[in-house]
C-alpha cells in the first residue's frame, strides 16, 4: 500500500525542514485547489482527482502537523505511521471554509475565496535554496541487535563543501559574477509572434544552468563545483523493532548541496541476518525443538534459546507433537512502542526408526494396554483437527 504513495512532503510541496507554519501554509494552498466543493461543476474524471488530491494533501497535512507522527515518519518512513494517517471522510469532505478557518482561527478574515498565491512578498520565496541528494544505503542486523537496538558505523562516499575554497567554487569571492546572459535570473525569455497572438515561454540559462552567477575563476581544488568526494564512517542509531525493507532517515547526511545550501538525507535500509534457529513473524518469534517418545510420554525440561537468554520450560507428560507453548513477553519489541511480542515454541516428537529386539518386546507388551489406545480429550482433539487441515 506504502509503495503507491507519495512521500508527504512532496504531496504538500514542500521541504523536510519546513517549519510549522510553513507546513500549515502549504496544506492551505492544496485544500482550496482540491477541495471536492470547488470542482462541484468539473466533469467526473475531474471530480475525481480532485477528490483524491484533497484526500492525499489532508492525509499528509495529518501526519507532518503532529510533532509525535511527524518525527516517526521521519524515520520510519509509513511503517512509521501505519494505521494513524488516513483522516476520516465517512460524514463527507467538510466545508473549505471551516477547514482553513481552524486551521488560522480566522486569522485572514474568515473569506479565503480571494487570497492570492501568485506572488509573495517573502525575500526567502525569492531565494533559490540547493538541496543536496540523499544517499541510500543498507545495514545488516542480527535479531538480537533487533531485539535492543545499537548503533551500526556506516561507511560511505559523498560531495562535502571543498575545504580550499569554502564551497564557493572559488577562492576569492570577486570571481563570482552575475550571469551577462540572464542577468541573474537563472532564466531566459522567449517571445515569439504567431497569428494568434504573442507567446513568451521561459527557459533555465543555457550559461549558468539556472544559478544566475558564473564562475570567472574556478577553484582548482573542486573545478568549481564547490563539491568535493569524501569517503566517511556515518554512526546511525537504530532502534529496537525494526524490520526488513524498514528505512532510517538520518538527516543531513547525504551529500553537500552547491553554494552551502541544505544537505541530503541518509536513507538506512534495514536487512534481517537469517537466524538458524528462530523465525520471525511481525513482532513475535518461532521456535521449534524435537523430543523423544519417551520424554514426550513422561514429561522433560528443554532448553529454549531466547534473545535475552537461555530459558528452561516445563514440558508436561502427554505432550502431543505439534503442541505449541507461548513464552509471553519475549518475542520483539514494537518500533513504535506498543508492546512486545511472543516466543511460540512448537513440541516436535521423534519416533525412532529401528529398535533392538528387547526393545520391541517391551514395546509389544505396551500396544494393548489402555493407556497407549488413543482416546482423544478437548484438548488432544483441538491439536489433531488444526493438524488435518494443514491437508
Amino acid at each position: 500500500m506504502a509503495e503507491n504513495k507519495r512521500d508527504y512532503y512532496e504531496v504538500l510541496g514542500i521541504d523536510k525542514n519546513a517549519s510549522a507554519d510553513d507546513i500549515k501554509m502549504a496544506y492551505r494552498k492544496a485544500a482550496m485547489k482540491w477541495h471536492p466543493d470547488r470542482w462541484v461543476n468539473g466533469t467526473a474524471a475531474e471530480k475525481k482527482t480532485a477528490e483524491e488530491k484533497f484526500k492525499e494533501a489532508s492525509e499528509a497535512y495529518s501526519v507532518l502537523s503532529d510533532p509525535d507522527k511527524k518525527a516517526k515518519y521521519d524515520q520510519f518512513g509509513f511503517a512509521g505511521v501505519e494505521g494513524q494517517a488516513a483522516p476520516d471522510f465517512s460524514g463527507g469532505f467538510g466545508n473549505l471554509d471551516d477547514i482553513l478557518n481552524d486551521l488560522f482561527g480566522g486569522a485572514f478574515g474568515g473569506s479565503f475565496g480571494g487570497f492570492n498565491f501568485g506572488g509573495s512578498s517573502s525575500s526567502r520565496s525569492q531565494q533559490k535554496v540547493y538541496k543536496g541528494r540523499d544517499i541510500r544505503t543498507r545495514v545488516r542486523l542480527t535479531l538480537s541487535e533487533i531485539a535492543t537496538g545499537c548503533d551500526k558505523n556506516v561507511t560511505i562516499e559523498r560531495n562535502r563543501p571543498c575545504p580550499d575554497c569554502g564551497g564557493r567554487g572559488t577562492r576569492n569571492a570577486s570571481d563570482v559574477k552575475t550571469c551577462p546572459t540572464c542577468k541573474g535570473s537563472g532564466q531566459v525569455q522567449r517571445v515569439v509572434n504567431s497569428l494568434f497572438g504573442r507567446t513568451v515561454t521561459y527557459s533555465t540559462c543555457p550559461q549558468c544552468g539556472g544559478e544566475g552567477k558564473i564562475v570567472t575563476n574556478p577553484c582548482g581544488t573542486c573545478g568549481g563545483t564547490g563539491l568535493v568526494r569524501r569517503r566517511e564512517t556515518v554512526k546511525v542509531h537504530v532502534p529496537a523493532g525494526v524490520e526488513e525493507g524498514m528505512q532510517l532517515t538520518i538527516r543531513g547526511e547525504g551529500h553537500a548541496a552547491p553554494h552551502n545550501g541544505v544537505n541530503g538525507d541518509l536513507l538506512v535500509v534495514i536487512e534481517e541476518v537469517p537466524d538458524s534457529n528462530i523465525q520471525r513473524d511481525g513482532n513475535n518469534l518461532f521456535y521449534s525443538t524435537v523430543i523423544s517418545v519417551t520424554d514426550a510420554i513422561l514429561g522433560c525440561d528443554i532448553n529454549v534459546p531466547c534473545l535475552d537468554g537461555t530459558y528452561r520450560v516445563k514440558v508436561s507428560p502427554g505432550t502431543q507433537s505439534g503442541t505449541v507453548m507461548k513464552l509471553r513477553g519475549k518475542g520483539l519489541p514494537s518500533v513504535n512502542s506498543y508492546g512486545t511480542g511472543d516466543m511460540y515454541v512448537k513440541i516436535l516428537v521423534w519416533i525412532p526408526r529401528k529398535l533392538s529386539r528387547d526393545e520391541k518386546n517391551a514395546i509389544e507388551s505396551m500396544r494393548e494396554s489402555s493407556s497407549f489406545t488413543p482416546d482423544l480429550n478437548r484438548e488432544d482433539k483441538q491439536l489433531f483437527d488444526k493438524e488435518k487441515k494443514i491437508f
